[in-house]
């Protein structure tokens, strides 16, 4: 016995009258139609790709305010140690003043004396007041007319250069300037016990 389909005419298997044999994956014919879903992940990832660029914006402005001071050098500044007119020519004169340093987030003031010395020119050349070769504190001796260091005996003349001792290199010089009759001193601590100056 002959088994009869169970269609009407026009009808396919799992297919109703009027209905058009087209599957999911297959466009319509005649046009071409966005896939279900890509506008929407084209416009999530517009919107995560505008925040990354802005995140990225803030971001470094930020990070750099936060690490640079640790990577910075340390800072100081000029510092107003008296007037011009009031230092002695030819003679060594000590002026206290208080100095500040920034070194990285840190800020601190510090009590700082230089040795200055007028020349006759009027130019006016300043010293760190730190022996040279193991870091112990000098002062002029007016009768010898030299600078003397009491720990191990170095000798330095008027103008910084070694007369005698263990000093293995002369006085340094502080970074000095002269504005409206002012003398102006930048600090720096300079490496003992070495033959050139090299900043701390």
């Amino acid at each position: 016995m002959t088994e009869v389909p169970l269609f009407r005419d026009g009808e396919r298997c799992g297919q109703s009258k009027g209905v058009s044999n087209m599957t999911h994956d297959e466009p319509p014919s005649g046009g071409f139609s966005t896939p279900v879903g890509s506008r929407r992940t084209f416009f999530h990832w517009i919107t995560l790709a505008a925040a990354g660029v802005v995140g990225l914006g803030l971001a470094f402005p930020l990070v750099g305010t936060l690490v640079s001071p640790a990577f910075s050098r340390r800072r100081r500044e000029w510092v107003d140690v008296g007037g011009v007119e009031e230092l002695p020519a030819g003679r060594p004169t000590q002026l206290d003043h208080v100095t500040t340093v920034r070194d990285g987030w840190l800020e601190a003031k510090s009590q700082k004396a230089v040795w200055a010395v007028k020349q006759a020119q009027g130019e006016v050349k300043v010293f760190s007041p730190i022996c040279t070769h193991l870091g112990c504190g000098y002062r002029w001796d007016e009768t010898e007319k030299k600078f003397l260091c009491p720990c191990h005996g170095s000798a330095y003349d008027i103008n910084g250069q070694v007369l005698g001792g263990p000093a293995p290199r002369p006085l340094d010089v502080l970074p000095s300037k002269v504005e409206g009759g002012r003398l102006l001193v930048m600090y720096q601590d300079f490496k003992s016990g070495l033959s050139k100056s090299v900043e701390v």
